[in-house]
């Protein structure tokens, strides 16, 4: 069993920046990967960045690539997502998820993540 609980959500202007946390217990955090999701109002959940057990490899969604950065400090049991440049169309709610399935490449898929946070919403301002 995983709890994922994320923090520093907000409102900010087009162009501004904010900071995501994550914090996870339950199970030793830096044996499985670790993903952020958005869904925006009538859409559905979508992909925006990933990252490995050790931080060594990443992914991203085309629309964040360049704005936003994932990384994790295993010590702190943690992930965090950067989001630089917001625009507009990055307002959602954002989760952050857990891959326990020690494959070899990251999922970008919601159905691949086994435990989910309960959420926080992201609101740019034009």
């Amino acid at each position: 069993q995983v709890q994922l609980v994320e923090s520093g959500g907000g409102l900010v202007q087009a162009g501004g920046s904010l900071r995501l946390s994550c914090a996870a217990s339950g199970r030793t955090f830096s044996s499985y990967a670790m993903g952020w999701f958005r869904q925006a109002p009538g859409k559905e959940r979508e992909f925006v960045a990933a990252i490995n057990w050790n931080g060594g490899n990443t992914n991203y969604a085309d629309s964040v690539k360049g704005r936003f950065t994932i990384s994790r400090d295993n010590a702190k049991n943690t992930v965090y997502l950067q989001m630089n440049s917001l625009k507009p169309e990055d307002t959602a709610v954002y989760y952050c998820a857990a891959d326990l399935g020690r494959r070899p490449t990251i999922q970008t898929m919601t159905y691949d993540y086994d435990y989910w946070g309960q959420g926080t919403q992201v609101t740019v301002s034009s």
